[in-house]
């Protein structure tokens, strides 16, 4: 199977953005944009919306999708179709007479399966950006069906007889680097997923997969409903400590719900995060702390539990019918870590730090709660709240003064000038209406290299929060470079949940969800960086490719882009150099919390993947693993497993939540390189070498030896511990 149509599957069904989740306001769908219909269209309204669907691409710029004309009513016929046609084309493959080659079968199998990613690129907007009741109901139908078709090329004989040869063969000797990759990621795709088995273990294997596939769609859309469910409307006299443009956003959100006159606390992270940070109403916080870390744990109809113990033990099954002893030791067999335990002992040996930090943090914090308020303990619901109250202590720092210098669209500007200086890349708004976009609040952008004025691809970007958006921040790709049949462009994509701006404010944002955005970034340069050749080397390796969207967030706090890029939105006056200087003394502030919420749910990722889960109950299953890791009783891990979508609404990051730590090894340690070098981070030589060894290879080189080439050595975990100012141990 062509891996770029599994990934691009996969990119709509989980976060490659990875980070964080944010605000949510209600919106309706633009009307004529990637328009919904009816489930009583009539049969040519059917066919012209598959025939639209499976359309090759037209206009300018190679060709783009036809968000402006597509509609849901022939989006089930369009995918049987272009499953149809994809599964003739590897059935074409499999039973060519002539002896399997190189030529014959590999890269044969790289030109498959174009009809069903154009559909794809469909179906992820629909899901991700633009989801609805209908469509909602059409994925749940064709889940099970999309795994079996999956199954179906995974486990074809005849074709897994030809790959293998390919890879047996002396041929392969001959061959490229970059082409030797591809035969062993194309055989190692095989082989780990079902390929080898035989009768009764194969039949089962894809009928886990099927049954998966309807679980995760579930545990998805039983967080989506709760998201959509719990919203916190307020009056005036309970604003207390609310900054003024957090007023604004929760009005605005309230009356998109038809709650003119109130204010709306939706139940996303960006939302919550900031009235747990200022409210000074404490039980209302702790209203908001409960709907939002509950979500898919209400015992209701949404309620995840006895679907997280499915999927556990279906996925614990699948791997033994492979021969591996639990989930964790398949899934990170061809991953930089290898095995669970090199990933456990990595996150170990930053844990106790983390949480002595934390204790530290809780001390300061009492001080304040003590005093001000005659609190006795710091709980959940207090901890960004007292943290706050710290910081303007220590630093002097007011977090919503910060954020009147961040504008969305000046932040943007500066990420044009990062892309800019590293990679010689020049962002050109197309205002001319020749891109079709799904919803009015999309724009796009030409890329070009400044030097030659050559085209490299287009920039899609979806920065606004709706209803039927899921939350979070990510990035994907419409279409990859490749160059094996004459060059592709790139159609790169970057999606948030920000709340926009009322009546033409500029949209501000935090300095948190300000690094988000230049971390997905660092995603669509890396796809926009490109130089491969084939389809399938555009993939990653999860505990890599987080690292080069991590590394970009340095950039946010260099002295270019403060100086140049974070005005005051009202006065437009460059942000002053004492505000500066404590944003950089209190740039380790709070690291402890940051740290100890991320690894306790990657801990408690990766023990749920090495153990047998027959009978589990998930909640007692993370009380104990956290008890036993002697969690902070003030504060949880950030993604509680009912809600954890990372891990249980995909297999994206199953037993891979720690693959951003161990990505941020890499980053603070090629960050460190920047730093030592003669011209910081905007070191010409090291940022060619960046582009070079880390961006543009994507995954046609191992990443351990990419980062070897970049660096001269493998990264170092004491950077990491240094970066985060925690102690370091000879």
């Amino acid at each position: 199977m062509k891996k770029t149509i599994v990934s691009t599957f996969l990119l709509s069904s989980i976060l490659m953005a990875c980070t964080g989740t944010n605000s949510t306001v209600e919106k309706t769908a633009t009307e004529g944009k990637l328009a919904v219909m009816s489930a009583a269209e009539n049969a040519s309204d059917v066919e012209q919306s598959k025939a639209l669907l499976l359309a090759k691409w037209e206009g300018p710029y190679q060709g783009v999708p036809a968000f402006d004309k597509v509609s849901l009513a022939g989006l089930i016929p369009a995918m049987q179709e272009a499953m149809k046609i994809n599964l003739a084309e590897i059935e074409a493959i499999a039973n060519n007479p002539q002896a399997p080659t190189f030529e014959n079968t590999i890269v044969a199998m790289e030109r498959t399966g174009k009809d069903l990613a154009r559909v794809f690129t469909y179906y992820g907007i629909w899901r991700s950006n633009e989801s609805s009741a209908e469509f909602r109901e059409i994925q749940a139908k064709m889940a099970p069906t999309l795994s079996a078709f999956f199954s179906k090329i995974n486990q074809n004989e005849a074709l897994f007889a030809r790959v293998q040869a390919v890879h047996n063969s002396d041929e392969v000797n001959s061959l490229t680097p970059e082409q030797q990759r591809l035969v062993h990621l194309t055989y190692n795709g095989f082989s780990r997923n079902g390929a080898t088995l035989d009768g009764d273990a194969k039949k089962r294997y894809a009928e886990i997969n099927q049954r998966l596939a309807e679980l995760h769609t579930k545990f998805g859309d039983n967080v989506l409903a709760d998201e959509e469910n719990y919203v916190l409307y307020l009056t005036k006299n309970q604003l207390g400590g609310l900054s003024e443009s957090i007023i604004s956003s929760a009005a605005s959100a309230a009356e998109a719900r038809d709650h003119k006159g109130q204010y709306a606390i939706t139940n996303t992270r960006s939302s919550m995060d900031p009235f747990l940070t200022y409210s000074t109403e404490r039980e209302l916080r702790k209203k908001v702390w409960e709907s939002y870390y509950n979500r898919g744990n209400n015992g209701d109809e949404f309620d995840n539990n006895a679907t997280i113990a499915e999927i556990l033990q279906l996925r614990h099954e699948r791997v033994g019918l492979l021969g591996y002893k639990n989930y964790a030791s398949w899934r990170l067999e061809d991953r930089m870590a290898k095995s669970p335990e090199n990933a456990i002992k990595l996150m170990e040996s930053v844990w106790p730090a983390a949480i002595a930090r934390v204790d530290e943090e809780v001390e300061d914090m009492l001080v304040i709660g003590k005093a001000e308020d005659g609190i006795e303990k710091i709980e959940p619901w207090d901890y960004r709240f007292y943290a706050e109250k710290v910081r303007k202590a220590k630093y002097d720092l007011d977090s919503s003064e910060v954020k009147e210098y961040l504008q969305l669209n000046k932040l943007r500007e500066a990420m044009f000038y990062v892309a800019g200086r590293l990679f010689n890349f020049e962002f050109t708004e197309i205002k001319d209406g020749s891109v079709p976009v799904f919803n009015d609040d999309v724009r796009v952008w030409e890329v070009t290299d400044k030097t030659s004025n050559e085209h490299i691809g287009l920039w899609y970007l979806d920065p606004f929060a709706r209803k039927g958006k899921r939350s979070g921040a990510w990035a994907t790709t419409y279409r990859s470079y490749t160059t094996f049949d004459g060059k592709t462009n790139v159609l790169s994509s970057n999606n948030s949940n920000f709340t926009k701006g009322v009546d033409g404010e500029p949209t501000l944002i935090s300095w948190s969800d300000a690094e988000t955005y230049f971390h997905e970034f660092g995603h669509a340069l890396h796809f926009l960086s490109a130089k491969v050749a084939y389809p399938t080397l555009n993939g990653g390796v999860r505990d890599y490719t987080e690292f080069q969207s991590q590394l970009l967030e340095h950039w946010l706090a260099t002295d270019e882009v403060i100086n140049n890029y974070l005005v005051h939105y009202k006065t437009g006056k460059p942000m002053p150099k004492e505000l500066i200087t404590k944003i950089k003394q209190a740039a380790k502030f709070n690291e402890g919390f940051k740290t100890t919420e991320y690894l306790a749910s990657a801990l408690v990722d990766m023990k749920f993947h090495t153990v047998d889960p027959t009978g589990i109950d998930a909640q007692k299953f993370e009380r104990d693993t956290l008890a036993a890791l002697n969690m902070p009783e003030s504060m949880v891990m950030r993604h509680r497993s009912t809600q954890f979508g990372h891990i249980f609404s995909s297999e994206g990051y199953a037993s891979s939540y720690y693959g951003y730590m161990w990505a941020e090894v890499l980053t603070a340690d090629a960050a460190e390189a920047f730093e030592q070098s003669p011209g910081g981070f905007y070191d010409k030589d090291v940022a060619a070498k960046l582009v070079e060894h880390l961006f543009s290879v994507r995954n046609a080189v191992d990443p351990a030896e990419a980062y070897r080439a970049f660096r001269g050595r493998d990264a170092d975990v004491k950077a990491l511990m240094r970066d985060r100012g925690f102690p370091v141990t000879k």
